[in-house]
């Protein structure tokens, strides 16, 4: 495993500019704003030849009680105890302050070691809080310019000795482990290699990785409006409490991958920022928050839309389920909360008329009903999504595809255009993810929106691919007798 970096710090000393310039991605949403890093996110970071984890983290406040502030503290806490090192921030134009005073004696009561960073040295403005920062006890600090990239040489060589201290720990381990797997053979276990008898026998099965390598990753988002429990549901699937959760609005700013694995395929659960109308947004951070969450739709597989069972397919939902199809994203529909309803069956029949009259282009998606709270029903929603996932990358053969077209035709022909009938002669997938196919007519220009509509459910009920979005596109066969 590589070595492992939380960056803390109070607030708005500049933890995310670092984790960005470390990552060497915009990753984290960056403002001039105290407090906009709620969670703590890792993800690969490197200066040069080393590589490592680099975990941001939210700014550190004295706060003990149940408040957002105190759940952020806690989640700040566990990131210092996981990680190898720490990079305590301080900003050194505005010099130390007395919460810098106060973190920096609570760490070096903590075993993790620590390096002292003087963010936002460049030019002189620093200089004085660089020489203030002796005074908190962490050895000389070293000056760096997150925005601007600088220090990032002095930084290497004080990571240098302790990725290549872990780096021989973990080598003496695996030998270790290995003498214990592996003892020391026998005379007579020498004997029988020499006579032939202590060959290796290939195994009789591959596993899939053996086979494949590495199982496919799956990116799965979950998406829904604010508050619905997109946070909770992720920390009831991965078993602990990774992400801040409660009964506040909008906790959740960034968009944090988290892995998930499940019978040897890997799940990356990504939690995002609830979303509300374009009209409701008034503040810059939640809208880029906003942003992110788009992005997180766009870069998934699968989506789960997470409902409220108290206020099912509100009109946003409605909105971000479209977004969803129109993205060509599988779509599975979370109903959240499910142990407060009463009429159960009712809600799921008003749920199930709702999305056959709102959300007819992914007909048939499937619905997972659960309570992220107390955990019933949340263990069917990974197998739906990898089933979705495998239905998502479904490919269908010309031949059968074909023999399908004529049926389908034949019991209900194209109508007339331009007072003549629309031939159509073939059909073939052009790719999947989503399920995409090209049929080829000789008018594609009259072909109404109705027909496509038929095809295209015919084709859902025919070939398992419920709650898909389906892509048709009409294309004119070349003519071989027309002029070049």
């Amino acid at each position: 495993m590589p070595l492992t970096v939380a960056i803390i710090g109070r607030p708005n000393v500049g933890k995310s500019t670092l984790f960005n310039r470390l990552a060497g991605k915009r990753l984290a949403i960056v403002d001039d704003t105290p407090g906009v890093t709620r969670d703590r996110r890792a993800a690969p970071g490197r200066i040069a030849d080393l590589a490592f984890t680099v975990v941001d983290t939210a700014g550190l406040e004295e706060a003990f009680d149940d408040s957002l502030e105190a759940r952020m503290r806690t989640q700040t806490e566990t990131a210092v105890d996981q990680a190898d090192v720490g990079l305590l921030l301080i900003d050194a134009r505005a010099g130390v302050t007395p919460m810098d005073k106060h973190f920096a004696s609570w760490l070096r009561k903590r075993k993790t070691p620590v390096i002292l960073i003087a963010n936002k040295c460049e030019g002189r403005a620093g200089q004085s809080g660089m020489i203030e920062a002796f005074e908190l006890g962490l050895g000389e600090p070293i000056a760096i310019s997150a925005e601007h990239g600088e220090g990032m040489g002095e930084l290497y060589d004080a990571l240098r000795p302790l990725h290549d201290a872990r780096r021989e720990k973990e080598t003496w381990q695996d030998k270790k482990a290995d003498a214990q797997s592996h003892p020391a053979p026998t005379t007579a276990a020498v004997n029988d290699d020499r006579n032939g008898k202590g060959e290796a026998e290939a195994p009789d099965t591959l596993t899939d990785d053996d086979a494949d390598g590495e199982p496919r990753l799956i990116q799965m988002a979950i998406v829904g409006r604010p508050n619905v429990g997109k946070s909770t549901l992720i920390n009831h699937l991965i078993g602990e409490d990774r992400l801040l959760s409660g009964p506040e609005a909008g906790i959740t700013r960034d968009a944090i991958t988290i892995p998930l694995h499940h019978k040897g395929r890997r799940v990356d659960l990504v939690d995002t920022a609830g979303l509300r109308r374009k009209a409701k947004i008034t503040e810059k951070i939640e809208g880029l928050s906003s942003a992110n969450t788009l992005n997180a739709i766009r870069f998934a597989q699968v989506v789960v839309l997470v409902l409220d069972a108290q206020d099912l397919l509100e009109k946003q939902d409605l909105t971000i389920a479209r977004l969803v199809a129109d993205e060509g994203r599988a779509l599975i529909i979370a109903v959240n909360k499910w142990d407060m309803v009463r009429d159960k069956k009712g809600a799921l029949q008003r749920l199930a008329d709702r999305l056959e009259t709102s959300l007819p282009q992914v007909r048939g998606v499937p619905v997972v009903t659960l309570s992220a709270h107390t955990g019933k029903g949340v263990a069917a929603l990974i197998p739906k999504a990898l089933s979705v996932y495998d239905a998502w990358n479904t490919r269908i053969s010309t031949g059968k595809l074909n023999r399908w077209l004529e049926i389908t035709t034949e019991r209900h022909p194209p109508p007339l255009a331009k007072g003549r009938r629309i031939k159509v002669r073939y059909m073939t997938q052009v790719k999947s993810r989503p399920p995409t196919f090209a049929v080829f007519v000789s008018q594609p220009e009259g072909m109404p929106e109705s027909y496509l509509r038929y095809l295209t459910h015919a084709l859902r009920e025919d070939f398992a691919l419920e709650g898909l979005p389906i892509r048709i596109l009409m294309r004119k066969g070349a003519n071989p007798y027309a002029p070049d």
